[in-house]
């Protein structure tokens, strides 16, 4: 056994075919219709937010006559379900994202969503039929399963804190102990061709946090700004500055990205405003790199101020935290996928995501694994199809079976007792 893998965790020596590879396969596949049924079901009514009355009903519905102690969120709609195996083992977690976007879909399918300006655009439809699968799935083999599973719902990962939230309620204790692990997959539109699962050990995704910036000078008029405190290039200096800072106090292999995508000042050409505010999203691989940016941003944004004569008011609004995975769970995943679906169906990322998930708050708590799935469409380049979050971004829900067969997988062959 390596030196990397938990003495209590799988490995390939002590457990060849956890569940039996095949048998689920095979299971998964008929169970398919009825999860694409759900699916364009949950993509027709998306949901935003913390709120999801509809979605939760409709996975209700799904759940209905498992053998599972469900327990309602009372701050937001969420659905934790738990499955109790018929011999003594540690409890395991499984998760799902419900939430949609606020995208305008321009995809033209004939389930496309139904309510304006909101979009299943991140795949989070799949995410949920793919784990009610696995739970049916799960259901049938519970004389195999040593331990508990907890099925995780979730609405709000879209930036509401969805995961905090259902931690604070108790999810990961909802079994009557602490969960050994939890495990996630996301969907990808483009980038990973269909049915490949790609992963890493340690961060896989990036922290999110979020800098705002308002510079107050003296309004005046624009043809005498000596007569005014004039905020807009004292802004601008900033902006530029904070691009400095990433690039030269951050180490290129512990990386930082700030990017400043809103900058408002003035209601007219020939006026001087008195305030000009910015702000940007802030994206890091570490712990360590997150804290120092977020102080050091602060201080580079106010000291430039200073140095003008104007009044800043920059904060950090801290986000989600990088997602870790934890080594050995992330070759237990690697290990998983490649007996389910193949030796080749696996692929090492070599760098995390820049993109960011509140699975990370979890990942905080218990060791946690986390994949990505592809589910480009088969008639599209994976390389150049619109990604995740775009109003053009479609995903194949042929890959829901492989989807729920791996979840139910990763819950069969950790919870060994």
């Amino acid at each position: 056994m390596s030196a990397d893998v938990h003495p209590d965790l799988p490995t390939s020596e002590n457990l060849e075919d956890p569940g039996g590879s095949e048998d689920l396969r095979r299971a998964a596949a008929a169970l398919r219709p009825a999860l694409v049924e759900l699916r364009r079901g949950l993509h027709r009514h998306p949901e935003i937010g913390l709120d999801l009355p509809r979605t939760r009903a409709r996975l209700l519905a799904a759940l209905d006559g498992l053998p599972l102690e469900i327990t309602l969120g009372e701050r937001l709609s969420s659905v934790t379900a738990v499955l109790r195996g018929a011999r003594p083992g540690p409890a395991v977690l499984l998760r799902a994202d419900l939430d949609a976007l606020p995208v305008q879909e321009e995809t033209g399918l004939p389930y496309a969503s139904e309510l304006p300006g909101a979009m299943h655009a991140c795949g989070h439809d799949l995410h949920a039929a793919a784990l009610v699968g696995a739970a049916r799935l799960l259901a049938e083999r519970r004389e195999q399963l040593a331990g508990s599973v907890v099925f995780m719902f979730q609405p709000g990962e879209e930036g509401a804190g969805g995961a905090a939230l259902m931690i604070e309620e108790g999810v990961l204790d909802a079994a009557g102990e602490r969960v050994a692990a939890a495990y996630a997959l996301h969907v990808a539109a483009a980038q990973l061709p269909a049915g490949y699962v790609a992963g890493r050990p340690g961060p896989i995704m990036a922290a999110s946090d979020t800098l705002r910036v308002v510079v107050r000078g003296r309004g005046g008029h624009g043809s005498s700004p000596h007569l005014a405190l004039d905020p807009v290039p004292v802004a601008c200096e900033a902006v530029l500055a904070l691009q400095t800072l990433v690039t030269r106090q951050f180490d290129a292999f512990d990386p930082v990205v700030l990017t400043v995508g809103t900058f408002h000042a003035g209601t007219v050409e020939n006026v001087v405003p008195d305030r000009a505010e910015f702000a940007a999203t802030v994206r890091s691989f570490s712990p360590a790199a997150r804290a120092q940016v977020l102080d050091r941003a602060v201080r580079v944004v106010r000291g430039i101020g200073e140095a003008h004569g104007c009044q800043v008011e920059a904060v950090a609004e801290p986000g989600y935290p990088v997602t870790v995975n934890d080594p050995a769970e992330a070759a237990y995943a690697e290990r998983t996928v490649r007996r389910l679906l193949g030796g080749d169906r696996y692929v090492e990322m070599p760098r995390p995501l820049a993109g960011s998930e509140d699975f990370g708050v979890l990942a905080e708590h218990v060791p946690a694994a986390y994949v990505v799935l592809g589910a480009c469409p088969a008639d599209v380049d994976p390389f150049t199809a619109p990604y995740n979050h775009s109003p053009q971004a479609r995903f194949d829900d042929a890959v829901l079976g492989d989807a729920a067969a791996l979840l139910a997988a990763l819950a069969l062959g950790r919870a060994t007792g």
